[in-house]
Formats: C-alpha cells, structure tokens, sequence
C-alpha cells in the first residue's frame, strides 16, 4: 500500500463547546459547526453505551472508595456541586478503565501510519503490536492511501469534522462488479457489530463534504484578546471561497471499514452503503430540528371562558 499525503490537517480552531469554527463560504463572521460524530448521534440508541457507563461507573467507585467520601458532601441539586458529582463520574470511569481502548485505538492508529508509509514499526513495539500491523498489511495490500485526517465541512448538514483517510482502489464491488476510485476508509479498533448505521452515516456525511483549509483565517487560540476580535472578523465572500475545495472523485454510494481490534491479530475488511448512510443523516437534520420546535405544551387554562372567542 502506497501513501500519498500523510500530513494530518492543522487543528482547527473551535469554541468552548469544541465545535469547529469556521468562516463560511458565503463569507462573514466565523461560525460553529456540530461536530460530525454528534450530529449523527442523535438517532443513535444509546441504552448500550449508558449501561457501560454506569457500571464503570460502579468500578471505579469499588476501586476507589475514597470519591464517595467526596460525593457524600455534594448536593445533586446544586449546580457546582453537579458539575463536580459529572468529573467525579468521569474519574471513576477512567479508573475502571474505560478509556484504555480509546488509547489503544489512538495507539494502533499512529502505527498504522507507519505500515501505510512502508516504513518500520517504532522500537519498543509489543508482539500483540507487530500481529495487529500484520494483519491490517495483509488486508490493506490492495488500497493506496491518498489523504489522512482532513477537515471537511458540510454546508447543507452545518457539521464539520475529520475523516480518517482516503483510499485509492480498484476491484470487485459487494457485488463482485468491477469498481475502482477513491473512497472514504476509517480504521476501527473495536467492535463494529452494532455500529454498522453510525459507520455508513459518518462516511456518507464525510463523503458530501469540502475540505476546508483553516491557515487561511490564522488564530492562536490561547491568545484571548486576538481569539475574541478573530470571532467578530468579517472576511469577504471571496476571500472566504479560497479556504474550500471540492472532494473530487470520492465515491458517494460506497465506503470501507478497515477493522482491527486491538490485540487481536484480526483485520477485516467491510463495505458500507454510504447511500443509507447519507438517508440516515438527512433524517438526523429532521430530528435534531424537530427538537428546537417550540409550543408542544402550553399553559392550563381555567376560570371563565372566553365566550367572545366562541
């Protein structure tokens, strides 16, 4: 598998609710964006996640009974104190281990670069490492690696977020008809059985999307008085234009899901149906706009009636 450009885009400037900001193309003031992975969360059945979360939650607190102590002089009621019983949760969490497969999927992910560049596995790499890199070689002979973690914007959804890589192929389709181009690829270190809806509508949104090259609007972040007069510029339609280009020959019926659970020695291959993927996030805009709706209950009323109004 060859590389083309592994130069992961610059980050992108965002706000306090880590939504990317961006300048639009019709030009103006920067705007936030729904991060992609949360605009298509809202169709999302969550009981499964929620579950894993509570009893991590409940570990972590056995491991550590010492929170409690913290917790016992908290009120749920009262606003600090609720953000500190949130971080308190959290904490228990990561002392269950619930983030070791996040970090073990940034790991492998990191590693993978390496075997698309053709290059050697870092010193230090475990046995279950070289398995896994093996595997996901073996798998992956067949793609060329045309761009890593680019940011893309989708105007018509108002999301933004980074795709993982594009993928030049040519072969059978899930058909078995002959197919060939670039695709929208994403590693997954997980498990993938019961994600197959969210994995076509990521790809699918990312697929639509325009790369949008933030270098052209330069802000440091950490500096507060220029991060506050950036917000409040004004760039021209025209010049706000030249920070976007067309994602030109990516297909939009087929994404690939290249999955390789951490510490398995697995890599399997899985194509996804971005055209499902794509009804689905149109859905998601229908939901998350039919939350906004207002008026769904209203006042009693009682005493006299308004016999005028009869």
């Amino acid at each position: 598998m060859k590389f083309i450009d592994l130069t992961p885009a610059p980050t992108v400037p965002r706000d306090g609710w880590d939504r990317p900001l961006v300048i639009p193309k019709q030009g103006g003031k920067p705007v936030a964006l729904t991060r992609t992975t949360t605009f298509i969360d809202c169709i999302e059945d969550k009981s499964a996640l929620s579950d894993w979360k509570s009893r991590n939650t409940l570990i972590g607190a056995a491991k550590r009974p010492d929170l409690l102590d913290v917790v016992r002089q908290l009120d749920p009621e009262e606003p600090t104190d609720k953000r500190r019983l949130n971080q308190l949760a959290e904490q228990a969490q990561d002392i269950a281990g619930a983030n070791v497969k996040r970090e073990k999927g940034t790991h492998l992910h990191t590693l993978s670069e390496y075997v698309d560049r053709g290059e050697p596995l870092p010193a230090g790499a475990s046995a279950a490492d070289q398995r896994d890199m093996t595997a996901y070689l073996m798998e992956t002979l067949d793609f060329e690696v045309r761009a890593v973690e680019k940011f893309v914007v989708v105007p018509e959804l108002r999301t933004g977020g980074t795709f993982d890589r594009t993928l030049e192929y040519a072969g059978p389709d899930p058909d078995g008809n002959h197919i060939e181009g670039l695709f929208i690829g994403d590693l997954k270190t997980g498990s993938v059985k019961y994600s197959e809806l969210k994995m076509a509508m990521q790809l699918a949104v990312y697929s639509r999307g325009e790369f949008y090259d933030y270098t052209h609007f330069p802000v440091d972040r950490a500096d507060k008085k220029a991060f506050a007069a950036w917000k409040k510029r004004e760039v021209p339609a025209e010049e706000a234009a030249q920070a976007y280009t067309p994602l030109t020959g990516v297909s939009q019926k087929w994404g690939i899901i290249i999955n390789l659970p951490a510490g398995s020695g697995e890599c399997t291959l899985h194509w996804v149906d971005l055209e499902i993927g794509w009804a689905a996030a149109r859905l998601a805009l229908d939901v998350r706009a039919t939350r906004s709706v207002k008026g769904a209950m209203r006042p009693w009323v009682s005493g006299v009636t308004d016999t005028k109004a009869a």
